[in-house]
């Protein structure tokens, strides 16, 4: 049996009087049934309330539904497909791009660096197992970026033809986004130049994900790429990891997409039935929301142990930043990296302002064994490590990590920790549904609607003008 994530609330839970707890149980209990209500009603076929618009509760029980689909449909289902395609994709190329901004990429890049060997573009084809490197673009427009990838794409190699070959995934629900849109532009010239124009290639090697009708569904159905995956009305862009947004790359990169859905789908079962206390979707929504509102601690800290969950926490600032940055509210997140922020940001978590909330994201079981501090001869000692020989990373991560709580602690500076009992695809599965879950409880608990970010909207028009001139 998989070991569920855990949520440790202690100390931070210190800080909060009983009362205001059990106060709150309610409120959270009713936030829960709102969410759960969301996704009868997003299913119903009635007419959604002028103050639900948007309901992007589609992403709730996706996991589970897409489970007992390929129980039921085997290859036919989406997952059976998707595992296909990218089981076509894997042995004709040895780069693939993933195209896309925000969501259309960042749940992606979390799950590569989290479940991926950390230097996985710098290995051999034959260490990779044949899984091809990965490269992010069409999430910024900047020009030395984008050229470099280029250069690197249509230098020729002296190696096998394999190495020479890349194909895309292109990612956006309406196409329209214009960062995504003018990398798919030059990339697909890329990929002519390389190929030719007319060879079968330039489709075959090009996977388009995207909603059912806008630009982007326009242009593959005209192109005729061979395979199109949805992107389905319901679930908005950063709640989409579990859609074929985050599922095609990760497949392709080699990702156990079913034990990555059941973690989401057993992280959704415990949100609806355990109590809570019991409950790590509520109980870390609840101790957020009582010392944001009864302390002042607006700045929420993600502090990873180790650099392979940074990129769950940026995916993290940008679900919260989005969901709940809104009507002059929400706190503001930030992802620290330690030991290496320690050296960056940890004078002022221990002795600045007194607004921020430190959640501990701790993996328990290291993927690799240990690495231990090697003894040298007492003339080689200058360092003095001598007296740290056999003790493994591991070790001295832990040390850290309690050292660094304790002088939290002795400074009451609040710390929770969110605990992996291992980084593997089915913990980063509860850990990403968990997120989601509980920034859209903290939404209904405040009044404010997760869904939607009429505050991106702005610049992307103000941006269209001033290309535009309308």
């Amino acid at each position: 049996m998989s070991t569920p994530l855990e949520y440790k609330v202690e100390p931070a839970f210190s800080q909060i009087p009983a009362a205001d707890w059990e106060n709150l149980k309610p409120q959270l209990d009713a936030a829960r049934q709102e969410t759960l209500a969301d996704v009868d009603l997003l299913t119903s076929g009635e007419k959604v309330p002028a103050d639900k618009q948007p309901l992007d509760a589609g992403f709730i029980m996706l996991p589970t539904n897409l489970l007992e689909e390929q129980k039921s449909q085997g290859e036919q289902s989406l997952l059976g497909q998707i595992k296909a395609v990218a089981k076509g994709l894997q042995p004709m190329i040895d780069r693939f791009l993933v195209l896309g901004i925000g969501g259309s990429y960042m749940g992606m890049r979390a799950l590569f660096e989290g479940l991926c060997h950390p230097y996985h573009n710098e290995l051999s084809r034959s260490a990779r197992g044949g899984i091809p490197r990965l490269y992010f673009a069409g999430n910024n427009i900047d020009n030395d970026e984008t050229a470099g990838l280029l250069e690197v794409l249509q230098a020729s190699s002296n190696n096998s033809p394999i190495e020479n070959r890349w194909g895309m995934t292109v990612i956006s629900k309406s196409g329209g986004t214009l960062e995504t849109a003018v990398a798919f532009r030059l990339f697909r010239d890329a990929l002519e130049k390389t190929y030719g124009a007319e060879s079968k290639e330039v489709t075959e090697l090009v996977v388009p994900i995207t909603g059912e009708s806008g630009k982007l569904r326009d242009l593959a159905n005209a192109t005729g790429y061979p395979a199109i995956f949805p992107i389905p009305d319901g679930v908005g862009g950063r709640f989409s990891v579990f859609t074929a947004v985050g599922l095609f790359p990760a497949a392709v990169m080699g990702v156990d997409i079913d034990a990555l859905l059941q973690g989401a789908a057993d992280m959704t079962e415990r949100f609806r039935t355990a109590p809570i206390g019991e409950n790590p979707v509520l109980d870390y929504t609840g101790v957020c929301h009582l010392l944001e509102k009864n302390k002042g601690l607006s700045t929420r800290i993600l502090s990873t142990w180790g650099s392979r969950l940074e990129a769950f926490g940026l995916w993290y600032d940008q679900l919260l930043a989005e969901s709940i940055g809104k009507e002059e509210k929400g706190a503001l997140p930030l992802t620290v990296v330690n030991t290496r922020d320690l050296h960056s940001r940890g004078q002022q978590h221990q002795e600045g302002v007194r607004d921020k909330l430190i959640t501990n994201v701790i993996v328990e079981e290291p993927s690799t064994a240990p690495v231990s501090v090697p003894q040298v001869g007492e003339d080689r000692d200058q360092d003095q490590l001598n007296r740290l020989q056999g003790k493994a990373m591991p070790e001295l991560m832990d040390a850290a990590i309690k050292g660094t709580n304790k002088a939290y602690a002795e400074v009451n500076r609040p710390t929770a920790d969110l605990v992996f009992p291992k980084l593997d695809a089915y913990a980063l599965g509860q850990a990403l549904q968990m997120m989601m879950l509980a920034t859209v409880v903290e939404g209904r608990l405040i009044g404010i609607n997760p869904y939607g970010q009429p505050g991106v909207e702005a610049y992307k028009q103000n941006m269209g003008e001033i290309l535009y001139g309308k």
